[in-house]
């Protein structure tokens, strides 16, 4: 018998029918009048992740909301990341009320605005206490998705026909694929992410866990930031190092110290890293890569990484 019960799926089922752990973001447009307009969301994640011309978050929002009026209208937005407070979560649950136009909601917000650093006077300000923001344009250019800037303004449902990932997908939602054009971090966090993370250098990040039972918007508290040791490779995995990089190109061979210096990469990365290298030798006209080649290849990529 089952440990556990079968619980129905209703709409909104990551929180109404789950426990499910989510980020918190304000995201911010502009309105018509150019004046920005921020909303809470917390279905946004990232998308385009590797191997794509461009990384990418997908949104899903309400279509009749500002943020996705605004986004369906000029498709610029920025995601803005804040530490934890309670106070700025009862600003955030504020600023996600649906029906309040961008003057009421913004008049007496809190939150301090700057101009973030994306070309183009077209972008909206982002919140300057922010930890980090990504400054984003929408690919209308999947399924067609610009053709549904022709239903921009129907907020009481819009007919189909619907796309299946990109603009508006439902009769009430739509969702946006966001090409980051920038990620900004305050130094703080930058000095971290570029030079080693430790415990104390992570941001104080809270998870929301959505409108439930009528009443509140749920979320935690961060702690403290934990870590748990990748297990130890065994040696024995320089043979499948060295399997993979015999044939990755017959022109280019790795040496047995190159091959060692690559055990601990993950299987799923390693053809990856070792197309990367190839790559780097090919244009120095190197035909065989070995341990003074792969610190090359390392300060190269430490060097673009500080960039």
């Amino acid at each position: 018998m089952s440990s556990f019960k079968d619980l129905r799926i209703v709409d909104n089922f990551y929180q109404s029918s789950a426990y499910y752990p989510m980020p918190t973001i304000l995201i911010s447009t502009l309105d018509d009048e150019g004046n920005t307009n921020l909303g809470a969301y917390s279905l946004c994640f990232p998308y385009y992740i590797a191997g794509k011309e461009y990384y990418a978050m997908i949104l899903e929002a309400r279509n009749s909301s500002n943020t996705a009026q605004n986004l369906l209208k000029r498709g610029k937005c920025a995601l803005n990341f804040l530490e934890d407070s309670y106070k700025d979560f009862e600003t955030t649950v504020k600023l996600g009320f649906p029906g309040m136009t961008t003057k009421e909601k913004m008049a007496n917000c809190p939150l301090e605005l700057e101009k973030g650093l994306a070309e183009g006077d077209d972008r909206p300000l982002v919140i300057k206490k922010a930890y980090q923001v990504f400054e984003c344009t929408w690919d209308d250019s999947l399924e067609n998705a610009y053709e549904d800037k022709a239903k921009v303004g129907q907020l009481d449902g819009v007919e189909g026909p619907y796309r299946n990932f990109n603009g508006i997908t439902s009769k009430f939602g739509c969702h946006f694929i966001l090409k980051i054009d920038k990620i900004l971090m305050k130094d703080k966090y930058y000095q971290a992410i570029v030079n080693g993370v430790k415990a104390k250098d992570f941001p104080n990040v809270p998870i929301d866990f959505g409108y439930r039972d009528s009443t509140y918007f749920w979320y935690t508290k961060f702690k403290k930031a934990l870590k748990c040791p990748i297990p130890e490779i065994n040696s024995n995995n320089l043979g499948g190092v060295r399997f993979a990089a015999d044939r990755i190109d017959p022109n280019v061979h790795f040496t047995d110290e190159a091959c060692a210096m690559l055990v601990k990469v993950p299987r799923v990365f390693l053809k990856v890293v070792l197309n990367g290298c190839v790559k780097y030798a090919k244009e120095h006209k190197i035909s065989v890569i070995d341990e003074k080649v792969m610190n090359e290849i390392n300060d190269k990529r430490k060097a673009e990484k500080k960039r």
